[in-house]
C-alpha cells in the first residue's frame, strides 16, 4: 500500500518497496547461471596418460613422425609438407585404408599436430592411429600432471 488513513490525516508510509529490488536480483541470477558455464571454456587442460592396451601392430606399419623441431618424417626419411600426399600414395601404392601410425615429440603442440592430421585428412588417409609410449610410469597418481618429488637431498638448490 503506497499509504495508510488514519484519522482522516494521509500518513507517509516508511517501508521499502522490494519487488523491484527483487526482480533485479532474479534477473542477475539468470544471466550469471547462463554465462558461468561460458566462462570455463579457456581453462588449461593437463591430458591424462592413456592407459589402454596396445593392439596388435601390422607387419609393416607406416609411422609419420612430427618431430620437435616440427619437421615430419616418414620411417627414417625425412619429408616435406607439400610432397606428404604424393609420398604416402607412392608407398601405400595409393591404398587410402591403409592405417598411418602418427607419432609426435612431447614438445610439438597440439595445434601443429592438428595441422599434420589436417594434411593427412586432405591427402585421403582418414585412418590415423595416435602412438603413445606403452607401459608409461605414472608420475604422481595423486597429482595429474605432477612430476614424483626428489629423493630428499637432492634437486636443485642442494648440495652433496
Amino acid at each position: 500500500m503506497a499509504g495508510k488513513l488514519d484519522d482522516d490525516d494521509l500518513a507517509d508510509n516508511h517501508e521499502i518497496n522490494v519487488t523491484p529490488f527483487i526482480d533485479v536480483m532474479l534477473v542477475l541470477l539468470i544471466i550469471f547461471m547462463v554465462a558461468a558455464p561460458l566462462s570455463t571454456v579457456d581453462v588449461p587442460v593437463d591430458l591424462p596418460v592413456a592407459s589402454a592396451k596396445p593392439k596388435q601392430r601390422p607387419q609393416k606399419p607406416l609411422f609419420l613422425t612430427v618431430k620437435s623441431d616440427l619437421t615430419l618424417a616418414f620411417g627414417n626419411d625425412t619429408v616435406m609438407r607439400g610432397e606428404l600426399a604424393g609420398t604416402l600414395d607412392g608407398v601405400t601404392g595409393s591404398d587410402r585404408q591403409q592405417r598411418i601410425f602418427l607419432r609426435a615429440d612431447k614438445t610439438v603442440p597440439y595445434g601443429e599436430l592438428m595441422v599434420v592430421m589436417n594434411l593427412l585428412r586432405a591427402a585421403g588417409y582418414l585412418k590415423v592411429a595416435l602412438v603413445g609410449l606403452e607401459d608409461a610410469p605414472l608420475a604422481n597418481p595423486a597429482v595429474p600432471g605432477q612430476q614424483s618429488p626428489a629423493p630428499s637431498g637432492t634437486g636443485p638448490g642442494t648440495s652433496p
